[in-house]
């Protein structure tokens, strides 16, 4: 019952967790964009706003809970998934431009 899992331990799996989500995602879109002919710039504003949307629920947390064990897990998931976002939308396009989608 009293188990505990370090706040590093969350944070390095949101990170993961979101870097592959959004690293896929990303691909996936300019992939679509570039067969349906959509602008690329779009694409990452809509990849952008997802982002935002994911990491929402946790930053509500974070405000609702301003103190306590919840609080600190709820943190360290919202820097984990806002870290993992943040370099997926970053790199992403460097690998659809190498797969020639953009």
């Amino acid at each position: 019952m009293g188990e505990f899992i370090p706040e590093y331990l969350v944070r390095e799996q949101a990170a993961v967790g979101s870097l592959v989500l959004f690293g896929i995602l990303r691909i996936v879109a300019a992939a679509v964009a570039f067969e349906k002919g959509w602008r690329i710039s779009t694409v990452q504003g809509y990849c952008i706003a997802m982002a935002a949307l994911y990491c929402l629920p946790q930053l509500f947390d974070l405000f609702t809970h301003l103190y306590g064990m919840r609080a600190a897990v709820a943190a360290a998931e919202f820097e984990g998934k806002a870290a993992g976002a943040a370099i997926a939308l970053f790199f992403a396009p460097i690998l659809s431009h190498k797969l020639g989608y953009e």
